[in-house]
């Protein structure tokens, strides 16, 4: 397999358009559809009273609007055309009046996050599909049939917005060579037909599953759908084609590479799109294919923030396939990460997934999962500063008559505090629920998720199979940290009162350097395989997943799921908190996911795989990181990818949820401080999620140096 990828040639066009995309960036449009276009649609449909038929024509219309732009090298179709000056001047007013008029437009809470089910457009095409809408429209009534309506409109607009994209390939050969204007013959060809019917090959599957993707966001403002599982979903197809000779490994892998720049043209920085690729059937037979290996390949060239790309591991894995991750990673590649499928699945069977579906499941955006091509999940909804909460224990505790006089009954009132800030969440994301129940919709995504056409009802009224809502616990490590801390100076030494230890945390530690410095080094320290200390990480999350339990989301009582994912919270949430027992100083970031929290992995990356492993990350399925930095020195040495591969392998095994790695060292990343613009292109892993180093705040930057740099494996 491996000898197969080498031979694909280094072609100059991906790196060219690489380039060109670090250039274009600041020209993209929003992705979220263009207001003046919704403004006109509203307006025009003010007569209609029923909602839902004025959203399927909102989205229809939107798509119809779309304009694409394409270039002298591009291989698909699917780049928005920049706003003109005119046009950028007017967005932000418009938007401002669709704010004031259609208020319900813009509802709360999450979209996207999520893979679509491709299977029955890939089966039908867009006519087809509109053409079983329109039967099942016809044989029902009410509000049920007003639902099958919108979906139909939402797909006549998607079909619009493909044939804008074949009619720019098509005006593009105006001028051109003789070869570009047969590629972008092509390309038009490719597009006129999955326009209407279903796609016959590679490129014409990928091509829809693009505009599909793009339709949602534009169409419905459901961010972040990501191409998911590319090597499943396009297997047949590039199967075919090879072996009728219609497609080489060469030109698929200049088409996945070429998708990797649509998005990375598409999405602004700062987010996440997910690529995954490997593991198993529902019988449990790994499903690794060469496309696989393609769309781990095609980072290498395009190099950018998106995708993640992450491996679904499991005992079965195909070597080459965990090779070319690790190979990737020791050369500097930040977006290749590996995910339990064992613990992963494991923890989807306990949350009602059926055994024959567990093993479908995508990271929707950074870690999270979430269910291939039914859901309707919000992530990380809302985050948890759990050491704010710590300290507004302490502080309550330190100024009551009646307070701990056990570590026991110190724990029981910050677990009723904590379960109290759960309950708040959940009545929130309940009422943002219910308002988009009744003023939102999202036809098209209805229409690519599993049962919403079953079901009749659009993904925003409880389409979905799956509509959980996943939430996540911020600081973990700095909690467990504290919490020993506090109960070794409060309640085992009696060194401190209550009171004293608030004021020593009011004062962030200002006169108390040396109270500090105890609380910072003469404790043990979550993330060095420490039982004492690791076990409390543990038992938080046992906590977590408990009390989260004992709630559930509307439409359809489903499970409030947690997960310990950061994104960019643990900067923001560190700045927003007071200094915390750990030793940590008010304002200083936390743990950015499941592992220690910065500096205090002392006893080097296997101990601290250890700590991670020592509890059980299954019901984290909100999604669990642990992020590694290794010096990139290292892996000039023999045998480190080896030792490296072995760490990771273990991890898993052991059952390790997710794990990502850095490898870059920190005078690289002090140079990029100094010369921002000779290091636009350097990528860096955060807390779950991929950012270029020089578009980082300042305190992120800090924090990401400031994270135990390894310097052997």
């Amino acid at each position: 397999m491996q000898a197969e990828m080498d031979k694909l040639a280094v072609d100059e066009r991906t790196l060219t358009l690489r380039q060109r995309c670090l250039e274009r960036k600041t020209l993209t449009p929003p992705l979220d559809g263009d207001p003046r276009l919704a403004l006109r649609s509203l307006q025009a449909s003010e007569a209609e009273s029923s909602w839902t038929l004025r959203r399927g024509r909102l989205t229809r219309d939107l798509l119809r609007g779309v304009v694409f732009a394409v270039d002298d090298l591009e291989l698909l179709v699917g780049r928005l055309a920049a706003d003109s000056p005119e046009g950028r001047q007017e967005r932000p007013a418009a938007l401002e009046a669709l704010r004031q008029q259609y208020p319900h437009v813009l509802t709360p809470g999450q979209s996207g996050h999520c893979q679509l089910d491709f299977s029955r457009l890939f089966e039908r095409g867009i006519d087809g599909l509109s053409a079983d809408l329109r039967t099942l429209r016809d044989n029902a009534q009410g509000k049920t049939a007003q639902v099958y309506q919108s979906f139909i409109d939402a797909l006549d607009g998607l079909t619009g917005m493909v044939e804008n994209a074949a009619l720019t390939a098509e005006a593009a050969q105006a001028g051109a060579s003789r070869t570009r204007a047969a590629e972008l013959e092509t390309m038009a060809a490719a597009c006129w037909h999955v326009a209407h019917h279903p796609p016959r090959t590679f490129r014409e599957a990928l091509q829809l599953a693009w505009l599909a993707i793009l339709g949602c966001h534009a169409g419905d403002r459901a961010w972040l759908v990501s191409p998911g599982h590319l090597d499943r979903y396009l297997w047949q197809y590039y199967r075919e084609d090879i072996a009728a000779g219609r497609l080489t490994p060469e030109m698929a892998l200049l088409l996945v590479e070429g998708l990797y720049l649509l998005v990375n043209e598409a999405i602004p920085d700062g987010l996440a799109v997910a690529v995954m690729v490997g593991g198993r059937d529902a019988a449990g037979n790994d499903i690794t294919n060469l496309l696989s290996y393609i769309c781990l390949e095609a980072l290498r060239r395009t190099r950018l923030v998106y995708p993640t790309v992450g491996v679904c591991w499991h005992a079965g894995t195909p070597a080459a396939l965990t090779d070319l991750a690790i190979e990737l990673i020791t050369q500097g590649y930040a977006n290749p990460a590996f995910f339990g499928d064992e613990t992963i699945q494991r923890g989807l069977r306990a949350y009602g997934v059926p055994g024959s579906e567990s093993w479908d499941y995508v990271n929707s955006t950074c870690v999270e999962i979430t269910p291939c091509g039914s859901s309707n999940v919000w992530v990380a909804s809302p985050y948890f500063s759990t050491c704010k909460l710590l300290l507004d224990e302490i502080n309550a505790q330190a100024q009551s008559a009646n307070a701990a006089q056990s570590f026991e009954q110190f724990m029981a009132g910050y677990r009723l505090r904590l379960e109290g800030a759960i309950a708040q969440a959940v009545e929130a994301e309940n009422q943002s629920r219910r308002t988009r129940q009744q003023y939102g919709g999202k036809p098209l995504q209805s229409v690519l998720t599993r049962d919403c056409i079953a079901r009749g009802r659009d993904i925003d009224d409880g389409g979905a199979r799956y509509n959980w809502v996943e939430c996540s616990f911020v600081g973990l490590a700095n909690l467990a940290d504290s919490l020993y801390v506090l109960r070794e100076e409060v309640f085992n030494q009696q060194r401190l009162t209550m009171a004293q230890l608030a004021h020593i945390l009011d004062a962030n530690f200002e006169g108390f350097e040396r109270d500090r410095l105890r609380f910072l080094n003469a404790y043990p320290k979550y993330g060095n395989n420490n039982p004492a200390v690791d076990c409390l990480v543990g038992e938080m999350v046992h906590f977590v997943q408990q009390a989260c339990g004992h709630f559930s989301v509307e439409p359809d009582a489903s499970p409030y799921v947690p997960g310990a994912f950061c994104w960019i919270m643990h900067e923001q949430l560190g700045r927003e908190c007071g200094a915390t027992p750990d030793g940590r100083k008010a304002g200083f970031p936390f743990a950015d996911g499941c592992g220690a929290a910065q500096g205090r992995e002392q006893a080097g990356p296997t101990a601290a795989a250890l700590s991670v492993t020592s509890w059980d990350a299954s019901a984290l399925v909100g999604g669990a990181a642990f992020n590694m930095k290794f010096n990139a020195s290292v892996f000039a040495r023999p045998g480190s990818a080896q030792r490296l591969l072995d760490l990771v392998t273990s991890f898993l095994k052991l059952g390790g949820f997710e794990t990502q790695i850095n490898v870059v060292d920190q005078r690289i990343l002090r140079l990029a401080q100094a010369n921002p613009e000779a290091y636009r292109d350097l990528v860096v892993r955060i807390g779950g999620y991929t950012d270029y180093f020089t578009r980082l705040s300042p305190q992120m930057q800090a924090e990401l140096i400031l994270r135990t740099e390894y310097g052997d494996v």
